[in-house]
């Protein structure tokens, strides 16, 4: 893509560091997210990268139940209630698990944008929508990287920011 100045643009790195200054629980190093994470997932969760649409394996993932978590550090992030199909090329949700998404501004590109990132860690999720006129309970589309994301069938508890299995 790199031949393409306009689709590099839109799926590289709108920064290699976070324009924002903020402090999550999980505080492991570039060195020891590398250690766990693929090139991709570290491109597009500590880069702010973005895959390209359509290819991710959450972007046509519909179950009836069970849990989305960060592909980083397995925090719970959206339950599969909240899925829903927008057509947009990327996984999307109506809705968080309390908590578990924290929004920055993303000015990047010249556009003021609202990016998600997982409470947690801060791994960059993708950016939300809102005002779009989706059937669903709220007016909002998150629009989440695929290779953010992991997936749980089984439900899962949040307390004190961990995921834990119901018994």
């Amino acid at each position: 893509m790199s031949g393409i100045p306009f689709l590099s643009a839109l799926f590289g790195s709108s920064s290699s560091k976070p324009s924002y200054s903020m402090s999550y629980p999980d505080q492991r190093t570039d060195d020891e997210w590398r250690a766990v994470l693929s090139p991709k997932q570290f491109r597009i969760l500590r880069e702010k990268g973005t895959e390209a649409p359509n290819t991710g394996e959450f972007d046509k993932h519909y179950p009836k139940e069970g849990v989305y978590t960060c592909a980083g550090c397995d925090a719970p992030l959206y339950k599969a209630t909240h899925k829903f199909s927008s057509g947009c090329g990327w996984p999307a949700y109506f809705d968080s698990i309390p908590g578990a998404v924290t929004r920055h501004q993303d000015r990047a590109f010249g556009i003021l944008r609202t990016e998600i990132v997982c409470s947690n860690c801060g791994g960059h999720l993708g950016h939300v929508f809102k005002g779009e006129g989706f059937p669903t309970p709220t007016d909002e589309r998150h629009c989440v990287n695929s290779i953010s994301l992991k997936f749980s069938p089984e439900d899962k508890v949040v307390e004190g920011g961990r995921g834990e299995a119901k018994a």
